[in-house]
């Protein structure tokens, strides 16, 4: 018998984050903007919805889906008040809960919105008790990281400092003084508890009209976790951290494209040698759990799988650090056995030496190509578009750079606009620069194509949705209710190259 070896079609697929939405909630969120949404890709024969990590979010860590309270928990601020009030959780929502905001994300104005919003919901569902064996069922089933995230989080909330910062007792978790707090804040979590469930009801929601659409997640998941999340509070085994509960070390990269004195992102490091006793227990139960909210997985910092960059905790910037290897090949070789097709994407950006690059190749996922980063007019540069290969992921731009076009107006210097002219074939204006980049990337041999939205609409530098140089500010691009409902992604589709 000879078996039909042809190799999938290409595809392509559209970068936007549940906040960029439009929403009359000043922010994105799992409600009607979001079916549209999976509509408009599905009448324009894309195949994937890429989106950012999905989990809680702090103001105080400037909103970013990077920075979370728990590598388990969904982001409340995602849940739909229209689907609540469908749910018959709200009554039926009144002008005054429909606040008229700005284009952006008002982050300080939304956290204590969306809180009057849930509590609310949670009141009624104790009053009317409907939905009662969905939401016991989902506790049952999630109990693993449930019960712990939601007395973390009441306990945040009680206390508004972070855990290291708690008496030793609660921070040390001492077993008596855990049973009284469950006690005393009985409610509290209970209400954490419902809001999870109300996450994850509408999440399980959309995903499921995806699949019905032909749609296909491509999620992120961090390599890091918050310093004050639930994860550390409740594992600090697995973490190089002091008796106090402080970091020992901190996580980052050294100087690169976004900064010339490197990335300090604060997050601690992980204990590598606890984590390969418990045969990767955690890291395989949260892959899981991610994969459970979509079908791909772009793994972020994957370069840190291999060899992080360790930065003292006293530090001022991450200049001054060293490369740290990992049981690499010990933890692919479990990765591989819980998930042997390997439905992920290597996000291998910035510095990525022999072994990285080994690695990749041996477990044959595919790597991002970034057009912005491929304009040095360097002939042996992975992310000019005449090097892209079939195993790759295309992008022009990812959420950390600017748009296209942005670039071109702002950032662009002479030679790099003169290299994309050349590879274009033809002079540039920053009226025609996105969709002609665009054009470029879908032409390439790479196997997916995503491209953010802000570059399919030809948006400038007001459209970057973050900047990692700059920690404040980000996160808050929305796209217009006019923008999308004017958006035409008919010419997307990557062309067919052969070569």
């Amino acid at each position: 018998m000879v078996m039909n070896m042809a190799k999938p079609p290409r595809a392509s697929g559209i970068l936007l984050h549940i906040t960029s939405l439009p929403s009359a909630f000043g922010i994105g969120d799992l409600g009607p903007e979001s079916y549209r949404f999976v509509d408009l890709l599905a009448d324009s024969k894309q195949q994937y919805w890429s989106i950012l990590p999905l989990s809680p979010i702090r103001l105080k860590d400037g909103n970013s889906p990077y920075q979370t309270s728990s590598v388990f928990a969904g982001n409340p601020l995602l849940i739909s008040p229209q689907q609540l009030t469908k749910d018959g959780f709200l009554p039926k929502l009144n002008a005054k809960q429909i606040s008229k905001f700005g284009s952006q994300v008002a982050f300080a104005a939304i956290y204590p919105q969306k809180k009057v919003m849930l509590q609310e919901a949670y009141q009624n569902f104790k009053k009317s008790r409907i939905k009662t064996s969905e939401f016991d069922t989902f506790c049952s089933q999630n109990e693993r990281w449930l019960c712990d995230y939601a007395l973390y989080a009441a306990l945040r909330q009680k206390t508004d400092t972070p855990w290291y910062e708690w008496l030793p007792s609660i921070r040390n978790r001492e077993p008596k003084i855990i049973n009284q707090k469950q006690q005393q804040l009985k409610e509290e979590i209970e209400a954490e508890k419902f809001f999870q469930y109300l996450f994850f009801s509408q999440w399980s929601r959309l995903k499921e009209y995806c699949k019905t659409k032909q749609i296909r997640i491509l999620g992120d998941m961090p390599f890091y976790v918050a310093h004050d999340s639930a994860d550390v509070w409740v594992h600090p085994e697995l973490f190089n951290l002091c008796q106090n509960g402080k970091p020992h070390y901190v996580g980052g990269v050294p100087p690169d494209y976004f900064s010339t004195t490197g990335q300090l992102w604060g997050n601690p490091v992980y204990d590598w040698q606890k984590h390969e006793k418990t045969g990767f227990e955690w890291w395989i139960n949260r892959i899981k759990h991610n994969l459970l909210l979509c079908d791909r997985l772009r793994l972020d910092h994957f370069r840190g799988l291999v060899a992080y960059w360790q930065v003292s905790a006293r530090a001022k910037t991450a200049k001054r650090g060293h490369w740290i290897k990992t049981p690499s090949q010990t933890f692919f070789e479990t990765l591989k056995q819980a998930f042997p097709s390997l439905p992920f994407i290597a996000e291998d950006l910035g510095y990525i030496d022999a072994p990285v690059k080994q690695i990749i190749e041996q477990l044959g996922i595919p790597g991002m190509r970034i057009l912005l980063f491929g304009l040095d007019g360097s002939k042996t540069n992975l992310h000019t578009p005449e090097n892209y290969v079939k195993n790759s992921v295309a992008y022009t731009g990812t959420h950390d750079t600017n748009t296209v076009r942005g670039w071109f107006t702002t950032e662009a210097n002479t030679k790099q606009r003169q290299t994309l002219s050349k590879l274009i074939g033809k002079p540039l204006s920053k009226r025609d620069v996105s969709f002609e980049a665009i054009k470029l990337v879908t032409s390439s041999l790479a196997g997916l194509c995503i491209l953010p939205l802000q570059d399919v609409l030809g948006l400038g530098a007001e459209a970057r949705m973050n900047n990692p140089s700059h920690p404040l500010g980000n996160w808050q691009w929305r796209v217009t209710e006019k923008q999308f409902s004017s958006m035409n992604l008919d010419k997307l589709q990557p062309k067919c190259n052969l070569a």
